[in-house]
Protein backbone atom coordinates (compact mmCIF):
# COMPACT_ATOMS: atom_id res chain seq x y z
CA UNK A 1 0.00 0.00 0.00
CA UNK A 2 1.10 3.16 -0.65
CA UNK A 3 2.29 5.69 1.68
CA UNK A 4 1.71 9.57 2.73
CA UNK A 5 4.00 12.19 3.37
CA UNK A 6 3.28 15.34 5.21
CA UNK A 7 5.82 18.20 5.30
CA UNK A 8 5.33 20.46 8.35
CA UNK A 9 5.99 24.46 7.91
CA UNK A 10 6.85 24.40 4.35
CA UNK A 11 6.03 27.26 2.20
CA UNK A 12 3.98 29.21 4.58
CA UNK A 13 4.90 33.17 5.05
CA UNK A 14 7.79 33.36 2.53
CA UNK A 15 9.83 30.84 4.51
CA UNK A 16 11.12 27.08 3.74
CA UNK A 17 9.74 27.97 -0.11
CA UNK A 18 10.36 25.14 -2.27
CA UNK A 19 8.22 23.59 -5.35
CA UNK A 20 6.33 20.23 -4.51
CA UNK A 21 5.60 19.85 -7.89
CA UNK A 22 9.82 19.32 -8.83
CA UNK A 23 10.18 16.88 -6.09
CA UNK A 24 7.42 15.11 -7.05
CA UNK A 25 8.95 15.11 -10.43
CA UNK A 26 12.85 14.34 -9.08
CA UNK A 27 11.40 10.94 -7.09
CA UNK A 28 9.35 9.57 -9.73
CA UNK A 29 11.19 6.63 -9.68
CA UNK A 30 9.10 6.10 -6.26
CA UNK A 31 6.17 6.96 -7.92
CA UNK A 32 5.45 10.17 -5.76
CA UNK A 33 2.74 12.23 -6.66
CA UNK A 34 2.12 15.95 -5.13
CA UNK A 35 -0.76 17.25 -3.98
CA UNK A 36 -1.12 20.77 -3.60
CA UNK A 37 1.51 24.07 -1.99
CA UNK A 38 1.61 22.57 1.74
CA UNK A 39 3.95 19.34 0.92
CA UNK A 40 1.58 16.69 0.80
CA UNK A 41 2.76 13.59 -1.27
CA UNK A 42 1.46 9.88 -1.85
CA UNK A 43 4.17 7.72 -2.82
CA UNK A 44 2.86 4.57 -4.17
CA UNK A 45 6.00 2.58 -5.16
CA UNK A 46 6.67 0.13 -2.34
CA UNK A 47 10.01 2.00 -0.14
CA UNK A 48 10.28 2.17 3.86
CA UNK A 49 9.71 4.89 5.67
CA UNK A 50 13.33 5.29 6.80
CA UNK A 51 14.58 5.25 3.36
CA UNK A 52 11.70 7.23 2.50
CA UNK A 53 12.06 10.14 5.04
CA UNK A 54 16.02 10.02 3.87
CA UNK A 55 15.12 10.65 0.64
CA UNK A 56 12.83 13.64 0.94
CA UNK A 57 15.28 15.27 3.33
CA UNK A 58 18.22 14.83 1.30
CA UNK A 59 16.25 16.43 -1.67
CA UNK A 60 14.98 19.57 0.42
CA UNK A 61 16.83 22.97 0.35
CA UNK A 62 16.16 23.23 3.90
CA UNK A 63 15.77 21.09 6.92
CA UNK A 64 11.71 20.00 7.67
CA UNK A 65 9.27 17.85 9.99
CA UNK A 66 8.59 14.88 7.81
CA UNK A 67 5.44 12.94 8.89
CA UNK A 68 4.85 9.49 7.09
CA UNK A 69 1.38 7.95 7.51
CA UNK A 70 0.78 4.41 6.40
CA UNK A 71 -2.21 4.29 3.16
CA UNK A 72 -4.59 2.74 4.90
CA UNK A 73 -4.43 4.76 8.22
CA UNK A 74 -5.18 7.78 6.15
CA UNK A 75 -8.41 6.14 3.96
CA UNK A 76 -9.56 4.25 7.52
CA UNK A 77 -9.34 7.91 9.53
CA UNK A 78 -11.23 9.52 6.24
CA UNK A 79 -14.23 6.94 5.88
CA UNK A 80 -15.97 8.51 8.95
CA UNK A 81 -17.57 11.57 9.55
CA UNK A 82 -15.80 12.64 12.42
CA UNK A 83 -17.09 16.38 11.80
CA UNK A 84 -21.12 14.75 12.42
CA UNK A 85 -23.33 17.53 14.15
CA UNK A 86 -20.31 20.02 14.65
CA UNK A 87 -21.08 23.60 13.08
CA UNK A 88 -19.53 23.87 9.41
CA UNK A 89 -19.79 27.01 6.73
CA UNK A 90 -17.52 29.75 5.08
CA UNK A 91 -16.15 31.10 8.59
CA UNK A 92 -15.54 27.59 9.66
CA UNK A 93 -12.74 25.06 8.55
CA UNK A 94 -12.34 21.24 8.95
CA UNK A 95 -9.19 19.74 9.83
CA UNK A 96 -6.91 17.15 10.67
CA UNK A 97 -3.49 17.69 12.32
CA UNK A 98 -1.23 14.50 12.20
CA UNK A 99 1.16 14.60 14.67
CA UNK A 100 4.88 13.05 14.98
CA UNK A 101 5.33 9.16 16.61
CA UNK A 102 5.08 9.22 20.05
CA UNK A 103 2.30 11.59 20.56
CA UNK A 104 0.64 11.89 24.04
CA UNK A 105 -3.07 11.12 23.83
CA UNK A 106 -5.67 13.92 24.92
CA UNK A 107 -8.39 12.38 27.13
CA UNK A 108 -11.05 15.03 27.20
CA UNK A 109 -13.02 16.39 24.11
CA UNK A 110 -14.30 18.67 22.42
CA UNK A 111 -11.11 20.73 23.53
CA UNK A 112 -11.75 24.68 22.79
CA UNK A 113 -9.03 27.19 22.36
CA UNK A 114 -9.35 29.60 24.33
CA UNK A 115 -10.89 27.65 27.13
CA UNK A 116 -13.02 30.37 27.77
CA UNK A 117 -15.25 32.81 25.51
CA UNK A 118 -15.61 32.46 21.78
CA UNK A 119 -13.58 29.23 20.64
CA UNK A 120 -11.02 29.99 17.40
CA UNK A 121 -9.85 26.34 17.34
CA UNK A 122 -12.00 23.30 18.56
CA UNK A 123 -10.54 19.67 18.75
CA UNK A 124 -13.40 17.55 18.71
CA UNK A 125 -11.63 14.17 18.79
CA UNK A 126 -8.54 12.13 18.40
CA UNK A 127 -7.67 8.75 16.74
CA UNK A 128 -4.08 7.79 16.79
CA UNK A 129 -2.05 10.40 15.46
CA UNK A 130 -4.70 12.28 13.79
CA UNK A 131 -6.53 14.99 15.37
CA UNK A 132 -9.93 16.10 14.20
CA UNK A 133 -11.06 19.90 15.21
CA UNK A 134 -12.40 22.75 13.36
CA UNK A 135 -10.46 26.31 13.44
CA UNK A 136 -12.75 29.75 12.89
CA UNK A 137 -11.33 32.01 9.46
CA UNK A 138 -9.66 34.56 11.60
CA UNK A 139 -6.19 35.18 12.21
CA UNK A 140 -5.19 34.18 16.23
CA UNK A 141 -6.78 30.75 15.11
CA UNK A 142 -3.06 30.54 13.64
CA UNK A 143 -1.83 30.53 17.01
CA UNK A 144 -3.76 28.05 18.78
CA UNK A 145 -3.05 25.44 15.66
CA UNK A 146 0.76 25.91 16.87
CA UNK A 147 -0.90 25.32 20.61
CA UNK A 148 -1.86 21.41 19.41
CA UNK A 149 1.92 20.99 19.48
CA UNK A 150 2.37 21.67 23.16
CA UNK A 151 -0.56 19.89 23.73
CA UNK A 152 0.42 16.51 21.88
CA UNK A 153 3.96 16.79 22.84
CA UNK A 154 5.10 16.52 19.53
CA UNK A 155 5.88 18.33 16.31
CA UNK A 156 2.30 18.36 14.20
CA UNK A 157 0.84 19.47 10.76
CA UNK A 158 -2.68 20.32 10.13
CA UNK A 159 -4.29 20.09 6.57
CA UNK A 160 -7.92 21.05 5.48
CA UNK A 161 -10.87 18.02 5.68
CA UNK A 162 -10.84 18.62 2.07
CA UNK A 163 -7.08 17.35 1.43
CA UNK A 164 -7.75 14.53 3.20
CA UNK A 165 -10.47 12.94 1.68
CA UNK A 166 -8.84 13.62 -1.85
CA UNK A 167 -5.88 11.89 -0.52
CA UNK A 168 -8.32 8.93 0.75
CA UNK A 169 -10.10 9.11 -3.21
CA UNK A 170 -6.54 8.66 -5.18
CA UNK A 171 -5.72 5.80 -2.75
CA UNK A 172 -8.39 4.07 -3.03
CA UNK A 173 -8.79 4.68 -7.22
CA UNK A 174 -5.28 3.42 -6.68
CA UNK A 175 -5.74 0.44 -4.46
Amino acid sequence: MALVVFLRGVNVGGHRNFRPSLLAKQMSDFGVVNLGAAGTFIVRKRIGQAELRAELLGRLPFEAEVMICKGEDVIQMASGNPFDGQPAGPAIVRFVSIMGKGAQPLLLTPLNLPSSGKWSVKIIATKGRFVFGLYRREMRAIRYLGELEKIFGVPATTRNWNTITSIAEILRRNA
